[in-house]
């Protein structure tokens, strides 16, 4: 995805944990945070608290979702995502990507990888990799008019 391109439709998801959205959901009241993980990733693990951390200090500003995207067959039991899920905090709503639906339309090739959605559902800013929290955040921050 490019810069200023509109968030994609959350369609295609082969299940959704903890709650169901709509790209209507998310746009208009608050700026998004879109996350990629997978359970074999051993930087999402380590990157989990940190988003939890701005999932809930920034809860009445920014949307957070979740994307799993699996990157082998190992990565497709809904038990393991689940269980990853309960025991990492996760309690934004979660599209389980297994189809790479998703993941296409974002033409997304990392986890763990950010991408920060104004208001407006519009790209404002991608990320990928396990460090570089601080600077997520001030992207967020910059996005929410508080920088």
């Amino acid at each position: 995805m490019k810069l200023r391109e509109q968030m994609p439709e959350l369609t295609g998801a082969t299940s959704w944990i903890n709650d169901e959205v709509t790209k209507e959901d998310l746009v208009g009241d608050k700026a998004t945070l879109i996350h990629f993980w997978s359970v074999s990733c051993h930087l999402c693990k380590e990157a989990m608290p940190e988003v939890n951390d701005l999932r809930d200090e920034y809860d009445d500003q920014l949307n957070v979702v979740a994307v799993h995207m699996p990157r082998s067959e190992d990565d497709l039991d809904m038990g393991v995502i689940e269980a990853m899920a309960m025991g990492h905090d996760i309690t934004q709503p979660i599209y389980v990507d297994s189809e790479h639906k998703l993941t296409d339309a974002f033409e997304n090739k990392y986890v763990p990888a950010y991408y920060v959605f104004d208001k407006e559902g519009q790209l404002r800013h991608f990320q990928a990799g396990g460090n570089g929290m601080p600077m997520l955040r001030k992207r967020i921050n910059r996005v929410l008019g508080q920088e």
